[in-house]
């Protein structure tokens, strides 16, 4: 009896001896598409210690997205919410990142929106006079801009402060880094196994934080603490083509986006489908991306990639940010919808200083806005 007393004592010692270290860390943020990926940049930036968790799924919203940021959004030429300052915000934010990572990610470019009839023209006139889109608007065409392979018969609106960022080089280079100084976990965040607590929060019995942020996008409807959330995700496709014919000197939209890559090669989007999703892209998405885009060029093209992802957006189209209403530990990042690209850097901010006790979170963007929402 004693002896079989010492071999489990031994057994457990062994056990106990044989336990990975804990790891310390100040936050953990789950997910690494735009908005995790940015949070956490400026995190580490301002010297705290981060650590990221997040799958690889080469299909994510924010790699599949062509990184457009656009002041005016929608047929009603909406000037997109606070444009005035995230637009700038973001472009600074992103040209830091060229320079940290030696590589070109953003340009800065004229968006054109194409006039689709006599009618929306003449609409877009009549709200012109109360200057509705401020700065923004750089000038009304109501002739043909006799752009090379462009069909504007109607003319359009010439956007600028604009751009697009090549989302999927951007969170490729920061991934590098992650893998190379030992940030970045290439896993799933298993809820489950979190474990919260006044003083922060205790990872898979391996990992201690003092603040968790859940940055999932879409995959966040499934989260346990955060499943409340109104988050209506939905499904995008683009296209890759190429079109030699097509003027390249600027962002093209009617009815969709094409933004120039180079080379003859342009990124057209997006659908928007509401669930229950394909699993990938779908030959209806193919159909009609090729359709608008045979709206605005007469030239020829050819379809070069097809993709499709699930983007995070909120049902009154504003973000979502803050901390959990009773779980001090836990906050959220994300709902931003086809608008990541800009709204990411400016909010990663602001989340950032809130956590330092330095900002208030905006009330349009805060989960209060929801908290009726949340099971008792």
């Amino acid at each position: 009896m004693r002896h079989m007393l010492d071999m489990t004592l031994t057994t457990q010692a062994s056990f106990i001896l044989t336990l990975p270290p804990m790891t310390d860390c100040d936050f953990i943020v789950v997910g690494h598409g735009i908005a995790g990926a940015t949070l956490a940049y400026v995190l580490r930036e301002r010297g705290h210690r981060v650590l990221v968790y997040d799958p690889g799924q080469a299909n994510s919203a924010s790699n599949v997205a062509a990184g457009l940021m656009n002041p005016v959004a929608g047929k009603r030429f909406a000037l997109t919410w606070r444009a005035a300052e995230l637009l700038p915000f973001a472009a600074t934010f992103y040209r830091g990142l060229e320079q940290r990572y030696q590589q070109s990610f953003f340009t800065e470019t004229l968006i054109l929106k194409l006039f689709a009839s006599l009618e929306e023209q003449n609409a877009v006139l009549a709200r012109s006079a109360d200057h509705p889109w401020g700065d923004f608007l750089a000038d009304l065409a109501t002739a043909d801009p006799q752009l090379p392979g462009v069909h504007g018969p109607f003319g359009g609106a010439w956007l600028r402060h604009g751009g697009h960022v090549a989302v999927r080089e951007l969170l490729a280079a920061m991934e590098a880094e992650g893998a190379r100084d030992g940030w970045l976990r290439r896993e799933t965040f298993d809820w489950t196994r979190l474990v919260t607590n006044a003083d922060g929060a205790t990872y898979a019995a391996q990992v201690r934080a003092r603040h968790v942020i859940c940055c999932e996008g879409a995959a966040a409807v499934h989260n346990p603490y955060f499943n409340w959330l109104p988050l209506t995700p939905n499904q995008g496709e683009v296209l890759d083509v190429e079109c030699q014919g097509l003027s390249a000197s600027q962002v093209l939209n009617r009815g969709a986006y094409v933004v120039p890559m180079g080379a003859g090669q342009f990124r057209v989007g997006a659908t928007y489908k509401w669930p229950p999703f394909a699993n990938g892209p779908t030959d209806a998405g193919r159909e009609e991306l090729t359709a608008r885009l045979a709206v605005i060029t007469d030239q020829p093209f050819a379809v070069l990639k097809q993709r499709a992802g699930v983007r995070p957006a909120v049902r009154d189209r504003k973000p979502l940010l803050g901390p959990h209403p009773t779980v001090p530990a836990l906050s959220f990042c994300g709902g931003y919808g086809s608008k990541g690209v800009m709204m990411a850097p400016r909010l990663a901010v602001l989340l950032a200083d809130w956590l330092a006790g330095q900002a208030e979170i905006w009330p349009d963007t805060s989960l209060q806005r929801y908290a009726a929402l949340r099971p008792v």
